[in-house]
């Protein structure tokens, strides 16, 4: 297994955690990301994860309950998926190819494209559900260091709004939270 399918296991839990504490009715509360709610951070992940990686390396990841019958159920069908490929032997090996996101190794492509993803919206359904907002520093630190030289790449790309100014002495987690156009 990668050092990745160990990442990913921490991040991935995190997020369980959180999906599983969403309280009764929570489903509904307004997410950070503007015209969602708590359910849609789940439904974001489970419609586009599967759909990537099939067609950047034909991992067909196993589907269940839809979003809006089970989010949490829904959200360990794919995830657990991942982290099944990830325990593969050899991962590291295999290839990723994808026009939008180029030429990667799986667990490499997973890493970059799938693990932050599921970083950053551990923070949106926490915030949207009155939960512990915190997460791991080191992949805090780690995507923030890997997302400050692209600024401008990404402000194009149309997923992350307008920064939010924070003070410079603003912790890490507060600074990429900001960064992506969240309000800390």
């Amino acid at each position: 297994m990668s050092d990745v399918g160990e990442r990913y296991r921490k991040v991935a839990a995190r997020f369980t955690e959180t999906a599983r504490g969403v309280p009764e009715g929570g489903w509904e509360a307004p997410a950070p990301c503007e015209g969602w709610v708590a359910r849609d951070v789940v439904g974001h992940l489970v419609s586009w994860v599967p759909g990537v990686l099939e067609s950047g390396a034909g991992v067909d990841l196993p589907t269940g309950p839809s979003v809006d019958d089970d989010p949490v159920a829904a959200w360990l069908a794919m995830s657990d998926g991942i982290q099944a490929v990830l325990d593969e032997p050899g991962v590291e090996e295999r290839r990723f190819s994808h026009p939008q996101a180029g030429d990667h190794s799986l667990d490499g492509a997973i890493a970059m494209l799938v693990l932050g993803d599921v970083l950053l919206h551990t923070w949106d359904l926490a915030r949207a559900t009155g939960q512990d907002e915190t997460l791991d520093p080191d992949e805090v630190r780690g995507m923030l260091a890997g997302m400050l030289p692209i600024d401008e790449i990404l402000r194009q790309s149309g997923h992350y709004g307008p920064k939010v100014a924070v003070p410079d002495d603003a912790d890490d987690q507060t600074k990429l939270i900001a960064f992506i156009g969240r309000q800390p």
